[in-house]
Order: structure tokens, then C-alpha cells, then sequence
């Protein structure tokens, strides 16, 4: 155990580490000592310190720190909650948006775009708020229809989210066909980005990210005998149905508000918890902060190679964890079949 919490320390310096590093890097190259330097005044002066008028210290916080923190808190909740959507479908091909997230978010940022695209609310835009309640929307509709006396049926809750999501995405191509004048800014945002994000928008994701933390990582050791089986836990006295229904919602919850910030990004909840488990074991104990810590890492490598590798254009977040995220995840398959054929 203390060699786990040394490694998480470890990896968490890491983090900050490439943090300092991603903020350094963009059409603007700034040097390390600078952005010590200004952290350690922004900390003694705070945020009335940095001046618009001096162009480098408005880059690192007003442009770039926002951006990398939310990439990073993005990242960090959907690995976790990738995590835990496999532990309660005792499947390690979950990912986060098996409840029809992203098929209701895209829908309701679908209908935004097209029909309310200047209207905002409370400095957010009318794309991330109907994003959000869609996904909500569809996570309930899901759940309803997945529900049975015996509690949630897991089976039904991927069938039902397949056959939504399905569905809403025909209605997508619909509109996309009816309005093609707005489909590529519907195909952009399906691709996912932190292009132009603000404090305000850290902000929205920073509170449920940090109470879904610490709640899935109170459940930890819930989650290490539900994967023993469901008949195995309820006889060690697990009420599996009342933890699946709370985490399955949490889970749902979390998601959403990462999709209607960022957009759809994929693969981050489906292969950075792989990752975690095939290396270093199932204990959620460790996987779960594991995953977080993790999830930022690759989602911040990923939004830092989309915002710098083709200078001042930028490439869709989306697409980064894809090419990387699919090829590594096929070699962790095979590494995996290979050692249980060992």
C-alpha cells in the first residue's frame, strides 16, 4: 500500500510537471523560468495582478492555465468514471458514455447550433447548457427503461443505450442534411475541444469532478467485491442493488457535465482505466485515483499535441486521442491475450 501511495505522489508531481511544461508550449513559446516566475506572483498577487496589458502573463493565465486545467480535470473524470462504469459492468469495454452521454449531449449541442446559436446564458453558451440537459435527459430515459423490481439491469442499460443513441444519431444526420450550412460546426464539436475555455468553465467541471472523487473512492472497496460477482457481494453483505443504481447516476452525472464543456472526446474512459488495470491490478483503491491522474496525463498530452503540432491551426482533441488512444489500446489487448494464453 505505501509503495501505491508513493507511486500516486510520484505520478502527481509528474503531473504538475507537464502541466508547467503544456503551458509553455503553442504558437507563443515561453520559457520555463517565466512561468515560475509568474505563478509564484499570481500566487502572492492573485488574478488582479495580471495585467492585460503585459501579453505573456495574460497568455499563461487567461489563455493557457484555464484550458490545461479543465483538459486535465476533463480527462481525470472520465477515466474515473471509465473506471467505475467497468467495475459495475464487469466489462473492461465500458466506457463512459454507455448510457447514451454523448449520443444526448450531441443531439441537444445538434439543435443548439443550429437553431440558438448566439444565445447565452450566465456566460455560457446556449451549446453547453442544451448539451447538458440532453445528456441528463437521456441518462434518465436510459435508467427508466433499464429498470426492473430486481433493480438496474446492466444488460439493459447497454441495450437501451446502444438503441438511443442509435437513434438520436440519425436525427443528428437529419438536421446535419437539412441545415448542411452549420454540419461542419455540428462535426467539430462532436470531435471535441477546449478551444477558447474560460475560468468560468474550469469552474463548472472543478466542484462535481472533486465530489464524484471522493464519493466513487469511498465505494472503492464496494467496487472490489461487486467485480467478485453480484451474488458473491450481496452475500457479503453488499446492497448491489442501491450501489450500482448511485453510481451508475453519479457516473452519468459527471459525464455529462465533462461532454456539454468539452465536447465528445473518446477513448480517454475506455483506455486509460484498461491501462491502469492490466499494469498495476483491480483494486479500486488504487485504480480509481490511478485513473484520474492518469486520464489528465493523456488528455492533456493529447490537447497539447492538438493546440501546438500545426503551429497556429488547430486540430480537434478528438481526433489526437483517437489516433493515439485506438493503436495503444489494440496493443494492450493483444499484450493482455498473450498473457492468458501464457
Amino acid at each position: 500500500m505505501m509503495k501505491r501511495k508513493t507511486f500516486l505522489a510520484i505520478s502527481s508531481i509528474a503531473l504538475l510537471l507537464l502541466m508547467i511544461f503544456a503551458i509553455s508550449r503553442g504558437s507563443v513559446e515561453i520559457e520555463f523560468s517565466i512561468i515560475v516566475n509568474s505563478i509564484i506572483e499570481w500566487i502572492k498577487k492573485g488574478m488582479d495582478g495580471v495585467s492585460a496589458d503585459d501579453s505573456i502573463r495574460f497568455i499563461i493565465f487567461n489563455v493557457r492555465m484555464p484550458r490545461i486545467i479543465l483538459s486535465v480535470l476533463t480527462g481525470g473524470l472520465l477515466s474515473m468514471a471509465g473506471a467505475t462504469y467497468q467495475a459495475i459492468f464487469q466489462n473492461p469495454m465500458a466506457d463512459p458514455y454507455v448510457m447514451g452521454v454523448s449520443s444526448g449531449a450531441a443531439f441537444g449541442a445538434t439543435l443548439a447550433i443550429v437553431f440558438l446559436p448566439t444565445a447565452m446564458l450566465g456566460g455560457y453558451t446556449a451549446v453547453n447548457i442544451i448539451a447538458f440537459i440532453f445528456a441528463i435527459l437521456v441518462t434518465l430515459i436510459v435508467f427508466l427503461l433499464s429498470r426492473t423490481k430486481n433493480g438496474v439491469d446492466t444488460f439493459s442499460v447497454l441495450l437501451s443505450g446502444i438503441v438511443i443513441s442509435s437513434v438520436l444519431s440519425s436525427f443528428i444526420s437529419l438536421i446535419m442534411f437539412i441545415h448542411n450550412d452549420e454540419a461542419m460546426k455540428i462535426i467539430t464539436w462532436t470531435m471535441g475541444s477546449f478551444n477558447a475555455k474560460s475560468w468560468d468553465h474550469v469552474l463548472t467541471i472543478l466542484v462535481p469532478t472533486l465530489i464524484g472523487f471522493v464519493l466513487t473512492l469511498y465505494h472503492g472497496k464496494d467496487l472490489n467485491v461487486l467485480v467478485m460477482g453480484e451474488e458473491e457481494a450481496t452475500g457479503m453483505g453488499l446492497d448491489v442493488k442501491k450501489l450500482k443504481r448511485n453510481l451508475l447516476l453519479l457516473c452519468a452525472l459527471l459525464t455529462s457535465v465533462a461532454v456539454s464543456v468539452s465536447g465528445i472526446i473518446g477513448f480517454v474512459g475506455l483506455i486509460v482505466p484498461h491501462f491502469i488495470r492490466l499494469i498495476f491490478g483491480s483494486d479500486h483503491r488504487f485504480m480509481l485515483p490511478a485513473s484520474m491522474i492518469f486520464g489528465g496525463m493523456f488528455m492533456l498530452i493529447c490537447d497539447t499535441i492538438a493546440r501546438s503540432i500545426l503551429g497556429t491551426f488547430e486540430i480537434p482533441v478528438g481526433i489526437i486521442t483517437s489516433l493515439i488512444g485506438g493503436p495503444l489500446f489494440l496493443v494492450l489487448l493483444i499484450k493482455h491475450k498473450r498473457s492468458r494464453t501464457i
